[in-house]
């Protein structure tokens, strides 16, 4: 008895008390505070859980009709169950004043017509019930290939501050839009007109931030307010074949993002000359892609001649605006590439394009880490005297790595220089910290090797030539690999960091730091 007696725990009852009499004061706790604040934390939970909390005490039975947050999810295998609560919680709310309203439908497929006129009945309630209670902020997420009309109602809403919508836009010709107090806006999945764009800009007077994704239609874009600062285009559906064009006029506009699949679009920077913060991640198709993608059901064609030339052209207009889109960034401060644009810049080195000098303090380069090309990175790092920071963010996720016959022959020199020879009397001036970031997603096991070769040359090169380095960073985001259950990738980044160790350097008062 005595030998297992090590193993079992003993509490004096005075303990036993002490710990009962702290349960039973935190329950107190809960039960002492206010109503007003009980509404603001269940507020906080998607409603139909919260409505949950209505058969713990009598005290609780009601205090959900106080709610002024309102987050419904539709469901396809749900779907009758969940419009007969959004239809109860409605018509039993207490709330003058809603701040924020949220209906998200994404995983809805209506099967039958009943369903769907349910459901088209059901949002016009809910759109109406948040615009009669004052809503601020409102969350409407359609499902795939809705494709719906925002009421008048909705577009005139003046206590609007915050608007994101999905699967669901403006009255393509006759739209009116006039929302006084909306600070931000988000559209996504929708078309837009050039008149939408105007009638947004014009009828939003204090709009602040503006997010655009996976849309269509319009083809310029003139922003004038002082007010709108931030600016996103993810993304751009179906371009046509020969490519859509895309201005964008900002002239007060501080940070802007384009990123996501453009297809072909041809996206020009007009005059984005207050620029600060610019992200250019986005990725271009080559038009001829955009044809056998439109024909690939017929597997014999040939190319032709005529076929050939409109590629050419096509790049040829696309490398230019390259060029004249990063001239027209050339003073932001921060700045961050991805990897087609990076190889685009490598073919411009190339065929002796000069790259216009940049003023950047902070580079950081988002690249695929089959994909990344030597020549391209570090001829915009050339170009870049000024930077303080350098960001490198690896990723391994599927990357779509088919290019243009056009384009192969540049990309594969770019791989195979000397990046020594090449720029050997070059220096980094003013580079003090260098991150590289790893966001494995895939496993690297067996096709590692040669990707770590390039990224040794450009790292190695980092080190050479940055004068005054204080610090130099690898950091491995994901450490277990989800396919062999490994740490594949740890074990060639730890290498790695070892190597670098021992490479000849510019700066003796920096250090190496490898993390997980």
């Amino acid at each position: 008895m005595a030998s297992s007696s090590n193993n079992l725990r003993y509490y004096p009852s005075s303990k036993k008390q002490k710990i009962g009499i702290e349960e039973q004061t935190l329950e107190d706790r809960i039960s002492q505070l206010p109503d007003s604040l009980l509404v603001q934390i269940l507020s906080l939970l998607p409603t139909e859980d919260a409505f949950a909390t209505c058969i713990l005490s009598k005290r609780w039975q009601y205090l959900w009709t106080f709610f002024y947050n309102f987050i419904f999810t539709i469901t396809n295998h749900r779907a009758k169950e969940n419009f007969s609560f959004v239809d109860y919680a409605l018509a039993h709310s207490l709330s003058s004043k809603i701040k924020k309203f949220q209906l998200d439908c994404t995983d809805l497929y209506p099967s039958d017509r009943s369903v769907e006129y349910e459901y088209d009945s059901l949002v016009r309630r809910c759109l109406s019930f948040a615009v009669e209670r004052k809503v601020e902020n409102l969350v409407f997420w359609s499902f795939v290939d809705d494709h719906c009309t925002l009421p008048e109602s909705l577009c005139t809403c003046s206590s609007l501050i915050t608007l994101d919508v999905k699967y669901c836009g403006f009255d393509y010709y006759h739209p009116v839009i006039s929302c006084k107090s909306l600070k931000s806006l988000k559209l996504g999945y929708t078309v837009l007109s050039d008149e939408n764009i105007v009638n947004l800009l014009s009828g939003c007077p204090a709009l602040e931030t503006m997010e655009l994704y996976m849309v269509e239609g319009f083809c310029r874009l003139e922003i004038n307010s002082l007010k709108l600062k931030r600016f996103k285009l993810k993304g751009y559906l179906f371009a046509q074949a020969g490519g859509d064009s895309l201005e964008i006029i900002a002239p007060y506009l501080h940070h802007l993002e384009i990123s996501g699949d453009l297809y072909d679009l041809k996206c020009r920077l007009v005059d984005v000359s207050s620029v600060v913060n610019a992200k250019l991640t986005f990725n271009i198709m080559c038009i001829k892609e955009i044809d056998n993608d439109d024909e690939e059901e017929f597997d014999d064609v040939e190319e032709s001649d005529d076929e050939e030339d409109s590629c050419r052209d096509y790049h040829e207009a696309v490398y230019t605006l390259v060029q004249d889109n990063l001239q027209k960034l050339s003073c932001a401060t921060n700045l961050t590439i991805g990897t087609w644009f990076t190889e685009v810049l490598c073919m411009l080195l190339f065929k002796g394009v000069s790259i216009p000098e940049l003023k950047c303090k902070y580079l950081t380069l988002e690249l695929h880490f089959k994909e990344f090309n030597l020549y391209g990175a570090t001829g915009l790092l050339r170009t870049s005297p000024y930077v303080e920071t350098l960001n490198i963010d690896m990723d391994t996720k599927h990357f779509d790595d088919s290019r243009c016959c056009f384009e192969l022959p540049d990309l594969a020199k770019g791989d195979n220089i000397d990046l020594q020879t090449w720029i050997s009397s070059f220096v980094f001036p003013n580079l003090k910290n260098v991150k590289i970031v790893f966001s494995s997603r895939q496993c690297l096991k067996n096709h590692v090797k040669w990707g770590f070769d390039k990224l040794f040359k450009l790292l190695e090169f980092l080190l050479k030539n940055a004068t005054v380095l204080e610090k130099f960073v690898i950091i491995l985001a994901r450490r277990l690999c989800g396919i062999c259950s490994m740490n594949c990738l740890s074990q060639y980044l730890f290498r790695l960091a070892e190597k670098l160790s021992s490479c000849p350097r510019s700066s003796t008062k920096f250090m190496i730091i490898f993390r997980e």
